[in-house]
């Protein structure tokens, strides 16, 4: 499924350009202690490399950001993957973030998420519901609709999973924010 083959127990990764571009970035990262959460290359502003990273405890703030830029520009304009000129954009993963480690879909449990699997699981393939934890190798999920059934998701099959955003999450998230600055 992934090219990138470094110490990453990323479970959702990418794939051509962008798993060239981890595959050169994570060294940095790792060196720093940051841990890269996702790699996409847009058509914005012409080009547009975006690297989301976060600290160990899923954290990053303009300083990590300012750090990691610094790290990753020179490793990018040594092995120069992208044939143009690109803008590098460093960020965390937001309130809404993608999950693509195991230990994403237990550290969220409670919370809405959408999951897309690259092949259709009992017949559909995109997912929304309240995440339950992860039993073996699948993401055990309460369905939004259909009266809240409860259903397995195979790691291995999903192509995209992300948090939604909702009131709780940003409450949560909020909270999160005043207990670390109290620390």
């Amino acid at each position: 499924m992934s090219e990138v083959s470094l110490d990453d127990d990323r479970i959702l990764t990418e794939t051509g350009l962008e798993a060239r571009v981890a595959k050169i970035v994570i060294p940095s990262l790792d060196g720093l202690g940051y841990r890269l959460v996702r790699v996409r290359i847009t058509a914005q502003n012409g080009c547009t490399v975006q690297i989301m990273a976060e600290r160990p405890d899923g954290t990053l703030n303009i300083e990590d950001c300012e750090a990691i830029s610094h790290a990753v520009s020179p490793a990018l304009d040594v092995d120069d993957p992208i044939s143009k000129a690109y803008h590098l954009e460093v960020s965390s993963p937001g309130i809404d973030r993608p999950l693509v480690r195991r230990e994403d879909f237990e550290r969220w449990s409670g919370n809405e998420a959408k999951l897309e699997t690259a092949i259709p699981v009992d017949g559909r393939r995109r997912w929304r519901g309240i995440i339950l934890g992860l039993d073996g190798d699948n993401v055990h999920l309460r369905l939004s609709e259909l009266g809240g059934e409860k259903v397995f998701v195979p790691l291995g099959e999903l192509s995209d999973a992300r948090l939604v955003l909702t009131d709780a999450l940003i409450a949560q998230s909020l909270k999160a924010g005043k207990n670390a600055e109290l620390n």
